[in-house]
Parts: structure tokens; sequence; C-alpha cells
């Protein structure tokens, strides 16, 4: 079957969209396929209206209700494009939409989660497309004493898993995250702290708005770090926890970079960027330092950042570093492809392996919203799958 998925990051840049072809082998093993992935912009303005709800904003009630119902039809916009896209590059419709909605907080305190919020009602995505849509895919993980994320140990778990040594999948997203896999171990997998979410307030501040990110890391390849500045950047006490653990914008705020610079005093933001590249470097390095992975496997938005990656190299030594690309999943749409796989599953009734979340126990994930059609599901999946192969369509069929 094809997945369809729509989903916004913490960067809150675009919404991610994915076209999956998804199969059981014999061995209720998974195969996968990716048709194709993109970003589609934001409706004009909506961007800043869901970044202006992030701590430590003041909302209203009447606000987030607009926000839901607009992100919900941005995000129903995206999925009948992507239906019509299937259409004519496979001639067939998708069977679901997965859409988890935008992340507006993340509550945890003293290492537990206590609640999670995504914004984007899924009523209209059943409307813009007439199928069945999965949404909130984290708060279950949360209710069974999890994190609800990083949830892309699922994938990860399962696509590189091996006898290779210990692997290393990293996300660099708004936030950076990493699932460490290794064979004959459940996947261990936590946010290791800020990526893209600080860089992206200093190259708005460095272009006078003009720019939401540091285009080809031209600007951080400019700077050179600011040693006071990453030294109190790395003091905050996030940096010191032990996974499983998680965090998001409420912690890593343009206030925190703020309170840090009239620390340190004025820089000129070349070294700001250069700083924060460097900042998210150590801090991945660092937590991945105990496990000895052998490689390490990224994607997200970072990695189109030159600056950003040279500096990952830097602080990984002798690691091996390379993009999903070169595993056959495209660096740019990971994120579209682990959301089409969770709902696949959520479809077929399989909990997801998120004991990296916290969870005491795997669950099914999310809630699905009947489409226009009578609701039918597959009969369950009873085993629960332990490999993921990355093919071609041609293969798949």
């Amino acid at each position: 079957m094809i997945v369809a998925s729509v989903a916004s990051g913490t960067s809150a840049d675009g919404l991610d969209v994915g076209l999956v072809e998804l199969d059981w082998d014999r061995e209720l093993q998974l195969r996968l396929s990716v048709v194709d992935t993109w970003t589609q912009p934001w409706p004009d303005g909506l961007a800043d209206r869901v970044l202006a709800l992030l701590p430590p904003a003041t909302t209203s009630a009447g606000e987030l209700c607009a926000v839901d119902t607009a992100v919900g039809q941005a995000a129903g916009a995206a999925a009948a494009n992507a239906v019509a896209r299937s259409l004519d590059l496979t001639g067939v419709e998708p069977t679901l939409v997965v859409s988890p909605g935008q992340t507006v907080h993340h509550e945890v305190v003293d290492g537990r989660c206590l609640g999670t919020l995504q914004l984007g009602q899924p009523a209209w995505v059943v409307q813009a497309t007439g199928l069945p849509v999965v949404s909130d895919l984290r708060s279950r993980d949360v209710a069974a004493g999890g994190h609800g994320a990083p949830l892309a140990s699922t994938l990860d778990g399962l696509w590189l898993t091996g006898e290779e040594g210990p692997r290393a999948a990293l996300n660099l997203g708004g936030i950076a995250n990493v699932t460490v896999v290794r064979a004959g171990h459940p996947p261990l997998a936590w946010d290791t702290g800020p990526a893209n979410c600080l860089l992206d307030v200093a190259a708005e501040r460095a272009t006078g708005g003009r720019d939401r990110f540091d285009r080809d890391g031209a600007l951080a390849a400019g700077g050179r770090v600011h040693q006071p500045l990453l030294e109190d950047l790395l003091a905050h006490p996030y940096f010191a926890l032990r996974p499983p653990v998680s965090t998001g914008r409420e912690t890593f705020s343009a206030a925190l970079l703020d309170t840090a610079l009239d620390r340190v005093g004025p820089l000129a933001w070349e070294d700001v960027l250069a700083t924060l590249a460097e900042l998210t470097a150590q801090t991945v390095a660092r937590a991945l330092a105990p496990h000895a992975v052998t490689e390490v496997v990224a994607s997200g938005g970072g990695t189109a950042n030159p600056a950003l990656l040279a500096a990952l190299r830097r602080a990984l030594g002798g690691t091996r570093l390379l993009t999903s690309d070169e595993l056959g999943i495209p660096s740019a749409g990971k994120e579209a492809v682990l959301w089409a796989l969770l709902g696949f599953l959520t479809w077929h009734g399989v909990p997801a392996s998120t004991a990296a979340t916290g969870a005491a126990v795997p669950r099914v994930l999310g809630r699905i919203s009947p489409g226009d059609a009578p609701l039918r599901l597959p009969d369950p999946v009873r085993r629960t799958p332990t490999r993921l192969r990355v093919t071609t369509r041609e293969a798949i069929r």
C-alpha cells in the first residue's frame, strides 16, 4: 500500500510531504520504497503564527483554535497534492494519510514527560482528501510513560540493525536526536539538544529577517567559534541528563540564546552561528561517545548545512559520517518516511517499538479518523517486525 504523510518539525520551516510504498514479506518483515518526498511551504504568515505560540510567549484559546484550524487546512492542501502526485506517478491512490501535527508544547518536568500538544486538526485533512487519517502519534506513548519522542527509533531500529557493530542515526531538525542501534538490543534514542532551532534564530537576526536559515551554512562558515559562548551554552543542565530524555523549543529558545549573549557580550552574528554549529556537533559527539558507534547516518534539514556537517566530522573524529541518501532514504525526507511507517504500523495494529522513549511497553500509536468511505482496517498483524529493507518499488511489486 502507498501511504502519504504530511508533517512539520520543530523548525516549523515547511511541511514535509512523502509518498511511501510499504509491504510485508513472507516472514512478516517490512519492505519500504520511497516514491517521492518534498517540502511544501506554509501559507503566508502561518509559520510566524506557529512560532509565536512557543514559550515564553503567551496566547489565548482563540489563537490556539485558529492555528489548529490553519495548520490542519495547510496539511489538508498538502495531502491533496500528495494524492494527485501518487496517481500521476503510480496510478494508485494512497490508502491513508499520516498527519502528526505541529508540536507547540512538550511538557517535561524532572525528567518526566507530562504531556505534549500538536496542532493541526485532522478533520481538515479528511475533508481535503476523503481518505482516513492517522494523527496524534505521540500522546499514547506519553500516556504509557514515554516521552512521545524521539519516535524515529522505530524506523532506525528496524532499518540499521545488523552485525556490523553499533550504528547511530542522527536527525538534524530543529532539535537533534540520535538512535543507537545494536544487534540483540532494543534501540536507544534521545534528543541530544539544539540543532537548527537556535541556528535559525541567529540566521534570521543576522539577515534582518530576510532568511529564516543559514543558506548553505555560509554565515557559520564565515565565523569563528567563540569559546566563552560555547562554554556558557554547554553548561545548560539538559546536557547532563541521561536518556531517555526529550526537549524542544520551549527549552532551547530565542530567550535562552539572548540570555547567553547578554552574559558574554556582543558578537558578530557569523561567530554566533559558528559557535551554535559547534554546540550541536559537540553535544551530539559527547552523547554518542559512550556507545562506540562505528558510523553515524545523518538526515534532516541540517544536512544541507556544510558548516554544521564539517563541525560534526571534526567532533566525531574517526567515526564515519554519511547521510541517509547513501542508504536509500532522502535525508531531507526521512521524517516524512518515518511518519508513513508509523501510520502503516498503526493501520495494521502493530505497536511501535518505543522502548527508547521510556514507555513501559510498546503501544499502537495515534488515532484514526475515518475517510469518506466506510472504515475497513486490515486484520491485525500479530508479529512485531524486526527488520526493514529499503528497496525499489519494482522489488516490492
